[in-house]
């Protein structure tokens, strides 16, 4: 059955590479980027196929008329891909609290933006999934980027909880987790100023980066294509070859260090108590009003 989308980001990387390849197959796309021009080729080579329409997550009052107007355009959304963003390269105390802001606007506001604009539509079609852009980054921090990977592990909190609200309502979630891969994503990055005392540790570390193996953007297509396909789609899906020995590293080692603390965990628990809190009764009172 072809599948309609809805993509965000899509004038290059994994964007444009998962928008070319529905079109290619005979599906519809609304294709969205910052810029009109940057992804107006894609109605020159896929015709009535493709909706090119100038999305900037950060514009709320847009990302509702974009929506609204993509779901008019094709009636109705198989596939929302929640993928602009953008990066920075900062240690800690480098970023200047503006471009933290930014940063978060973009890759976590400008996805719930994008959300909330599109979960009435699916609810009211009944069926829909809900593609979350995480990085393997979600999973593992690195330093220097670890306001990019707050970002990340943002979304992964977002979309575990979201896939749990929608369920009841035919919606299905997954979060798509890349590994490295050989995009110009990077070259987008704001970089903040460095500060001497990490001068030599940012070199290194850079020194590191651009020696990474980095997997083929392209070959990411298929395993997106077999996904939105698949009857019963994973909460989490990780591109490359990478990303299941990092999570399996870092779940080791958390396990450990959460078992070797057990007994002051459990010592910091006191009394258990089994009434509820009151606040709680007063929700589940509040909500049984509101229903």
């Amino acid at each position: 059955m072809k599948k309609t989308w809805f993509i965000t980001g899509a004038s290059r990387g994994f964007g444009r590479i998962w928008a070319e390849a529905a079109l290619k197959r005979g599906d519809k796309v609304t294709a969205t980027a910052r810029k009109l021009e940057d992804i107006a080729d894609l109605k020159e080579r896929f015709g009535d196929a493709v909706l090119p329409m100038a999305l900037d997550v950060t514009n709320a009052v847009q990302v509702q008329q974009v929506v609204q107007q993509a779901y008019k355009h094709f009636g109705r959304m198989d596939v929302l891909v929640n993928n602009a963003g953008t990066s920075l390269f900062a240690a800690t105390e480098e970023a200047s609290d503006e471009q933290i802001r930014d940063l978060f606007d973009a890759n976590y506001l400008g996805m719930v933006r994008v959300l909330r604009a599109a979960l009435p539509l699916l609810r009211k079609q009944g069926n829909g999934h809900i593609l979350g852009v995480s990085s393997g980054l979600g999973i593992t921090a690195l330093p220097l980027i670890g306001f990019y990977c707050a970002t990340k592990w943002a979304v992964e909190a977002l979309h575990e909880s979201l896939a749990q609200e929608v369920r009841p309502f035919g919606i299905r979630v997954t979060l798509v987790e890349p590994g490295a891969y050989a995009t110009e994503f990077g070259k987008s990055a704001d970089i903040a100023d460095a500060l001497e005392p990490y001068a030599e540790f940012r070199k290194q570390f850079l020194t590191r980066l651009a020696n990474l193996e980095r997997g083929e953007p392209e070959a990411t297509a298929e395993a997106v294509l077999k996904l939105v396909d698949a009857d019963d789609p994973p909460l989490r899906l990780g591109l490359g070859n990478s990303i299941l020995p990092r999570a399996r590293a870092a779940y080791a080692e958390r396990l450990a260090e959460w078992e070797a603390w057990e007994d002051v965990s459990n010592a910091a628990m006191g009394e258990p108590k089994q009434a509820a809190a009151s606040w709680i009764e007063q929700l589940i009172h509040d909500t049984s009003d509101q229903a």
